[in-house]
């Protein structure tokens, strides 16, 4: 649901707005989940630069950003020590938490020296992630190549995954799989993924896919997985994903990290996060 769909709905978003507004007048701040609210800038953010990102979260309250490469925000790992130091001192005097670094590096190839490359660029990232002063890089699967068994690529991804890890080990940074791609983001091949790779600086990061549900419920899944989750994408609360039985799930199990919006593109993202923000509230209290 884009954001012109979901404020131009007030037929549907009435009924919404009556059931979301007495609990959140009945919630305390000692009642809020002890796991907090940040943003991706993918695809809400992408369009703005570093400044315009922390002076937008801070007036809407979220707490923490992912920076995805490939955006206009230009924190990559092409940029020299002095503008490192410039962007975790920014981040510093902001309210915002620098919070990872989301790479597109994969390890499924069947190509040694691709994956060799793919993991030559995590450190960079990690390299990065150690100056500006955040916590961790995101890496990801993306799906089974066709031809190569199924062990052969769980075996790749998962080495490279723990290689990741170790050098991340050396520096303070995790790393966190992202549960992505077709057939690696079903929760049981994720979780037989980051079992072999078998490091205790790799954590996930659950991703808010279709394939966590089944019967109506992410319990399932989340069960595999809970030992990894080290973050959290979530996207439009309002689309039938159980939202408010996972938010319970990661109170109750202790989580107390982040969930991070990562959201359709919007021509008011403010608003659209203040909106987001209080909906929120009302799903995890």
């Amino acid at each position: 649901m884009n954001r012109r769909s979901f404020l131009g709905a007030p037929l549907v978003a009435a009924p919404l707005a009556l059931a979301v507004r007495p609990a959140l007048a009945q919630t305390a701040p000692s009642e809020l989940p002890p796991f907090h609210l940040g943003c991706v800038t993918y695809n809400l953010l992408k369009d703005m630069d570093l400044e315009t990102i922390i002076q937008t979260l801070e007036k809407t309250g979220l707490a923490a950003v992912e920076l995805r490469t490939g955006h206009k925000h230009g924190v990559e790992p092409s940029i020299d020590a002095a503008a490192r130091a410039r962007v975790r001192q920014r981040f510093e005097q902001s309210k915002v938490r620098l919070l990872s670094y989301g790479s597109t590096c994969e390890f499924e190839s069947p190509d040694a020296a691709e994956r060799a490359k793919q993991l030559a660029i995590c450190k960079t990232f990690v390299d990065l992630a150690g100056d500006t002063g955040a916590s961790a890089v995101k890496v990801r699967p993306n799906g089974l190549p066709k031809g190569v068994p199924v062990e052969a690529t769980i075996g790749h991804i998962a080495a490279g995954l723990h290689e990741a890890a170790a050098y991340g080990a050396t520096k303070n940074i995790e790393i966190w799989m992202e549960v992505h791609g077709r057939d690696t983001q079903v929760p049981k091949t994720a979780a037989e993924i980051l079992r072999a790779a078998n490091h205790p600086n790799l954590g996930a990061c659950w991703n808010s896919n279709p394939t966590d549900v089944v019967d109506g419920s992410v319990k399932q899944s989340f069960d595999l997985l809970r030992p990894y989750i080290r973050n959290c994408h979530i996207n439009e609360l309002v689309s039938g994903y159980p939202y408010r039985e996972f938010f319970h799930l990661l109170g109750a199990s202790g989580y107390n990290r982040y969930t991070l919006a990562e959201c359709a593109q919007s021509d008011q993202p403010e608003r659209f996060l203040r909106y987001y923000k209080a909906l929120w509230e009302a799903y995890a209290a």
